[in-house]
């Protein structure tokens, strides 16, 4: 199976190769040596053979991650940076009206709707303030969700578990951005939710790599145990840890390989 599907990538590559040629794409005797016929041309290659591969291979493309996450940026944390940042300056400028005001008489004293407005205004800093840390709190759920192993306890995932839970916080983000009134970007949440299957299978693709290579190696329900609990999510903390250059992310990471290490330092194998 894995050799003819390796010969067919290689005439489809050969193929595309000859088909780049707009010349050999038009004409029928040339498509008639190459035992093939044009449907439609694209003028990228990469996003030919990824239809490919979704359609005729019937699997999973790699999800843009990277774009994936630069949307839901755009969505929510900008339009909230923006107004955590005017917040202070509307109760600084309230504030700064009412000083202006000439005193003493009690005719020139602020009318109390203007106190009310700087009254109102520290509520609305910690408001955008809470809204702009739970955004925050989202974005990284939603980034710290997809590993093989969970952060709280480093408890081995599967796809489908990592998918509801990938489901789950875009459907929070989306609950978030209705409720202190965001921008509405539909293609944008369109785009993220498509790719969530996409995400959420690569844990599998890891974890069938994973038996893969332990395929050569025998070993005992005790010795496995202390594979699954101890080794392996410790060398994936530990390789995550090294990739991640978000510091919130790396310390959360950092704190759940410290406690697998602790963990893996008290078992009897690593004991004895």
């Amino acid at each position: 199976m894995e050799a003819r599907l390796r010969q067919a990538l290689a005439r489809a590559e050969e193929v595309a190769r000859q088909l780049a040629d707009p010349e050999t794409a038009r004409n029928p005797a040339r498509l008639k040596a190459l035992g093939t016929e044009v449907l439609y041309l694209v003028s990228d290659r990469a996003k030919a053979l990824i239809q490919l591969a979704e359609h005729g291979l019937e699997c999973l493309s790699m999800p843009d991650v990277f774009p994936c996450m630069h949307d839901l940026v755009k969505r929510s944390s900008l339009p909230l940076g923006q107004r955590l940042r005017h917040a202070p300056q509307d109760l600084t400028k309230a504030k700064e009206a009412i000083a202006r005001r000439p005193g003493p008489s009690p005719v020139h004293h602020p009318a109390p709707q203007a106190h009310g407005v700087v009254e109102a205004r520290p509520s609305e800093v910690t408001r955008w303030e809470e809204a702009h840390t739970t955004s925050r709190g989202l974005l990284a759920t939603l980034a710290l969700t997809r590993h093989p192993f969970r952060l709280a306890d480093s408890v081995p995932q599967s796809t489908a578990q990592v998918e509801s839970q990938l489901q789950a916080t875009v459907e929070a983000i989306e609950a978030f951005a209705q409720c202190h009134q965001l921008p509405a970007r539909p293609d944008a949440m369109a785009k993220v939710r498509k790719q969530v299957p996409a995400l959420a299978a690569l844990v599998d693709f890891w974890w069938q790599g994973v038996h893969q290579d332990g395929e050569s190696f025998v070993l005992s329900p005790r010795w496995q145990q202390w594979v699954d609990a101890c080794l392996l999510p410790m060398v994936s903390w530990d390789q995550q840890v090294a990739r991640t250059r978000c510091r919130r992310r790396k310390t959360k990471m950092q704190a759940a390989w410290e406690e697998v290490r602790a963990a893996c330092d008290q078992h009897a194998i690593t004991q004895g």
